[in-house]
């Protein structure tokens, strides 16, 4: 009897055709987090909604997919790759588009207001973090090409470099979020504590998307190197 099962289809030609659809949603959530900081620096809090309702919604969906993923991943592969490592790349995308949602979630239980002077390497953060998701998805969206090149030569190569690349951007990321908690520490005086607390909460957030894009990154290069 043929399945009715998408995941099951999918996974029927290769278990990193949903790897692959499931990074798609979670980039497409975090693609929505610039716009969601740009509402909070406007002072918008109708569009903070918005923005957190689309990012919800999508973090939703890269949760169903994740959810009948894993259900339908075989328990052994006749593949160079180990069940362990697949789901543990998983896990990373879905950290990413989890960190989203926390991010969004925070903006709507907290009236949060941008502090004075904050807002430019607010800006710049986000934005770099998005880069390093951006560029985790490129990095797996060769999971196919490396299959047909058995982890090897140019196509490995070329998925290394991009590795290298995200690592640095996202060491980018670390000095610009170091950056931020010291304009934030010389407001300390002037704002309430709480206000600071969640700040810090909310800086430390915006780069777990770039330090989970990383550890992605990183479980390709474990998969190649075995």
């Amino acid at each position: 009897m043929r399945t009715t099962n998408p995941i099951a289809s999918l996974l029927g030609r290769s278990p990193f055709k949903p790897m692959q659809a499931h990074m798609r949603i979670v980039n497409e959530c975090i693609a929505h987090v610039p716009a969601l900081f740009e509402a909070l620096i406007a002072g918008d809090q109708a569009e903070v909604v918005k923005v957190k309702d689309l990012i919800f919604a999508k973090e939703q969906e890269a949760d169903d997919l994740e959810h009948e993923l894993r259900a339908s991943l075989p328990k052994s592969l006749f593949l160079p790759v180990d069940r362990r490592d697949l789901l543990d790349l998983l896990n990373m995308q879905d950290y990413m588009a989890d960190t989203a949602q926390d991010i969004a979630g925070l903006m709507i239980e907290r009236d949060m207001t941008v502090p004075e002077g904050m807002a430019e390497s607010l800006r710049e953060l986000v934005q770099r973090c998005v880069d390093a998701c951006d560029l985790a998805t490129k990095i797996i969206e060769e999971m196919d090409e490396l299959i047909e090149a058995g982890f090897g030569g140019r196509e490995a190569a070329s998925v290394l470099d991009m590795v290298e690349q995200l690592s640095a951007i996202e060491d980018e990321t670390d000095e610009m979020g170091v950056k931020l908690t010291q304009i934030l520490f010389a407001k300390e005086d002037e704002m309430k504590p709480v206000s600071v607390m969640f700040w810090y909460q909310m800086i430390q957030w915006i780069g777990d998307m770039a330090d989970y894009a990383e550890k992605a990154g990183d479980r390709m290069r474990l998969l190649i190197a075995r």
